[in-house]
């Protein structure tokens, strides 16, 4: 089975840089199931093109599967995998290419982090549902696709097609991205693993979609495909992609999500439901500023951006690749200038004061302070309340007690959380806010609420006393 992606970024062979792979050399490299080889058809500084080929032994796969495997009959030496692109490409590309796959460019961290073109071909890889399918997946993500089926029999037309493709992909794109968008949607597409699926194959997904994954419109359908059979894994797929997207303070870039929520058909996800009661707080305020502290890659500042009450709209995140996702979310570059002057990114941490803070009528804290130290509160507290001083400030966070319904969970909700309040922890830390900085509070949930554990999110609303026009 074989893949190439080729460049016409000048020099292209800065591709070699890229994947870590000289253009010189073939490299080989053993998996369980046959060997993988790299190599460069071509390398010069107009175009560069590599290839990863993988040759696959069905009596090593065979074996490497086991009794175990749903295929332990004579399809384990007789099928496909040694001719199409599959998972068994996937896992290849996924160990062999690890370092491109990473962002990390070393000396050259600016090509790392920058779109290049790409063109991508796979000369046969299996479609379940036909091109429309590839189109669904690839077309989101910025990809101009080519999906032409392959018949299944050029001297007999009338049999029509096999559920072959041959997927062209151009575009301009990250590598990282590129690499780890095929990794997923590989098997996806084929929609057969070949190997046994653990705990961790949730993790695996999110990592390698972390980019994209989140803001996919066909992301259950992913999700779905990648995880198979594993109808709990699942669940807890979509619930944590439910939440991602709200990567935040501290020099946080989450590579999980933030929490695992209940069944799916229960509620919608958690994640849109803080979006709407905070969006309805803020209308039903008259808020025409909004600063959203802690912005991620800009879910919400979409919302509100997208909402003409609000006349002027900042984010500010300690991350400058999540700025990068939220200035591409908004499609800044697009806008007129007009329209771009209502709009303001920009890098900060919460900890610090900076002026760009104040002068809002209102500043949105979603699922931030669970992600600061203990010990640096205090200072946020003082920024926000202290210094800046919008007349309205809205804090979401979990509830902690709530934990106990999720299925799966044991512990907090994100690795990175360094705490997570009860409902009284939350009651006790607004009113010592709202008392020291002269503000009002009111609490609410949010989510599915249950009579003894309340609602998942906990939300304040702060009101400053003196009001908008002091």
């Amino acid at each position: 089975m074989l893949l190439t992606v080729a460049t016409t970024h000048q020099p292209a062979t800065d591709l070699g840089f890229l994947l870590h792979k000289h253009p010189d050399r073939v490299q080989h490299f053993e998996q369980s199931f046959g060997t993988a080889a790299v190599f460069y058809p071509e390398a010069s500084d107009e175009r560069c093109t590599v290839a990863l080929v993988l040759d696959v032994d069905p009596v090593r796969l065979a074996r490497s599967r086991g009794k175990g495997s749903p295929d332990f009959s004579l399809a384990q030496y007789v099928n496909d995998r040694p001719y199409a692109a599959s998972s068994l490409l996937a896992v290849a590309l996924a160990k062999v290419f690890s370092t491109a796959r990473s962002g990390r460019g070393g000396s050259r961290q600016d090509l790392a982090d920058r779109p290049i073109p790409l063109e991508v071909n796979i000369p046969v890889l299996p479609c379940r549902g036909g091109p429309v399918v590839a189109h669904r997946l690839f077309e989101p993500l910025g990809w101009t696709v080519e999906a032409l089926p392959i018949p299944l029999d050029d001297g007999f037309p009338e049999w029509g097609s096999s559920r072959y493709v041959r997927l062209r992909l151009t575009g301009e794109m990250r590598l990282a991205d590129t690499l780890n968008q095929l990794h997923v949607l590989l098997p996806v597409l084929d929609e057969s693993k070949h190997y046994w699926q653990g705990p961790d194959e949730v993790d695996k997904l999110m990592r390698s979609g972390e980019a994209w994954l989140p803001t996919h419109p066909e992301r259950e359908l992913i999700t779905r495909r990648y995880l198979g059979r594993a109808g709990a894994l699942r669940r807890v797929a979509l619930a944590r992609l439910a939440e991602l997207g709200d990567d935040l303070v501290e020099m946080v870039e989450p590579v999980e999500d933030e929490e695992v929520w209940q069944l799916e058909e229960k509620r919608l996800p958690l994640n849109a439901q803080r979006h709407a009661a905070v969006h309805q707080v803020l209308l039903d305020a008259g808020a025409q500023s909004v600063i959203d502290l802690g912005c991620g890659s800009g879910q919400f500042l979409d919302r509100l951006v997208k909402t003409g009450a609000f006349t002027r709209v900042a984010g500010s995140d300690v991350s400058v690749r999540s700025l990068q996702h939220a200035a591409a979310r908004l499609r800044l570059e697009q806008m007129s200038e007009r329209q771009a002057e209502r709009i303001q990114l920009f890098h900060s941490a919460l900890t610090y004061e900076d002026d760009r803070f104040a002068g809002f009528d209102a500043a949105v804290l979603m699922e931030v302070v669970e992600h600061v130290d203990p010990s640096r509160l205090e200072a946020l507290e003082r920024v926000v309340w202290g210094a800046a001083r919008p007349e309205l400030v809205l804090v979401t966070t979990p509830n902690s007690e709530y934990n106990v319904l999720y299925e799966g969970l044991a512990g907090i909700r994100h690795p990175d959380h360094r705490f997570e309040w009860t409902r009284l922890e939350f009651s006790d830390w607004t009113e010592h806010v709202a008392t020291t900085y002269d503000y009002t509070v009111e609490r609410r949930g949010i989510g599915e609420a249950d009579e003894t554990l309340g609602a998942p999110t906990q939300m304040a609303i702060f009101t400053r006393k003196e009001g908008r026009d002091d």
